[in-house]
């Protein structure tokens, strides 16, 4: 097995979830990446859900070892002159620098792509910001919930009818889609890079990753100007496009591309006459009759548990999923057969499961490498291989421009 990635040396100044997920694509791949953390280190830690463990042990932050594992870590005061000096050299011996960095505080630390590519003519530089490097807003802070779900009109797709309050959203879907953006961008640019010796810049904002999200309904209203209008379930186009509540409360989703699927289900669910019934003869006469047939619809899955249902439907070939709830999909026998939950160790040698890179290869090495590292676990190390040691480097920690691990 290769390891795809290995030999590029990636520099990441970047926190939260988007820059630093693809930075740990990379990092699945072979890459050596080197998180540059302030000394309280990046803001994402802890910061969300810690997974319950016996009374009396460490917790476990799930989140951050997702969009951190198999890195280093050096923990830098990028406001003293000092260290961003220090991560400009890094940056000079690196292949890819990876930043989330807004491009005034870039330039303000001599991070900028001009800058570094002075000093390295090959550097991909590669940004993630909310707005993109241009327009008015492009000093805006921009996170998933305000770029990518809401002014990326994500939100708006996914509301109810009636002016409803727009539903509650989880961690990281946009930062994540933004992620896998970015991670191809660098991808591209070192392939640029190779073929040309000249240095790449990439940029990728939230705002542009909910643009290709939602790309299927703009494209029509960047034609007519349209607001595609919000569906609520007995408003679809479709009679077997939607979710529908099993006699245990389970929710079943269908996806069967009328007409050929009517008959059919029709037979499955015990209602033969619907194939005949005027209301519901032809996909028009369907999405006309809309929430009659849904009430109807309703009241025949309702009679059975979604167990049934999913052998009834697996019987006849219909396109079916179920609603899973999250500890349900983290114990999915599926899921589990294609690998999806590999298992790392801490640092402390507990193993636990997270989540593998949404792609593999044949033939190539990607997954976890190790964990996430502790805030400036690997200073020394890093600044070691900068010649940077001994009484520079104490004074350096002396002097609060870089941070080493307790102990």
């Amino acid at each position: 097995m290769v390891a795809p990635l290995e030999g590029v040396r990636v520099v990441e100044v970047a926190n939260w979830m988007a820059a630093p997920g693809a930075a740990a694509l990379m990092a699945d791949m072979g890459a050596d990446v080197v998180k540059v953390e302030p000394l309280s280190g990046d803001a994402m830690r802890g910061a969300t859900r810690q997974p319950e463990v016996p009374e009396g042990q460490e917790p476990i932050d799930a989140a951050f070892q997702m969009d951190n594992r198999g890195k280093r870590s050096i923990a830098v005061a990028l406001n003293e002159a000092q260290g961003a000096d220090l991560v400009r050299r890094m940056a000079a011996r690196a292949d890819v620098f990876l930043c989330n960095l807004l491009p005034g505080r870039q330039a303000r630390f001599g991070l900028d792509a001009p800058a570094l590519h002075a000093l390295n003519p090959r550097l991909v530089h590669a940004t993630l910001t909310g707005y993109g490097p241009g327009g008015p807003d492009a000093a805006r802070p921009g996170y998933d919930l305000t770029a990518f779900f809401g002014r990326g009109a994500v939100l708006d797709a996914m509301s109810e009818p009636a002016n409803s309050a727009p539903p509650r959203l989880r961690p990281a879907q946009g930062d994540h889609t933004a992620a896998l953006a970015l991670f191809s961008g660098v991808l591209a640019a070192l392939r640029v890079v190779e073929a040309t010796g000249e240095g790449q810049v990439v940029d990728v904002s939230l705002l542009g990753a909910a643009a290709w999200t939602m790309s299927s309904d703009l494209s029509a209203t960047l034609i007519d100007g349209v607001r595609p209008t919000p569906q609520g379930r007995v408003a679809r186009p479709h009679a077997l496009h939607g979710g529908f509540r099993c006699a245990d409360g389970r929710w079943i989703l269908l996806f069967m591309p009328e007409p050929r699927w009517w008959a059919p289900f029709c037979e499955a669910v015990g209602h033969p006459e619907w194939v005949d019934d005027e209301r519901f003869a032809g996909w028009a006469d369907r999405a006309r009759n809309m929430p009659e047939l849904t009430r109807l619809m309703d009241e025949a899955f309702a009679t059975r548990p979604l167990e049934e249902w999913c052998a009834t439907f697996d019987e006849r070939g219909f396109i079916w999923g179920p609603a899973s709830t999250v500890s349900e999909f983290a114990a999915d026998e599926q899921a589990a057969a294609d690998g999806l939950f590999p298992e790392i160790g801490d640092a402390s040698g507990r193993r636990f499961r997270t989540v593998r890179a949404p792609l593999r290869l044949q033939g190539g090495d990607v997954g976890p490498r190790g964990p996430a590292p502790a805030i400036g676990e690997h200073t020394e190390a890093v600044l070691t291989e900068l010649g940077v040691g001994g009484d520079e480097l104490a004074a350096l920690a002396r002097d609060g421009v870089v941070g080493l691990p307790a102990g």
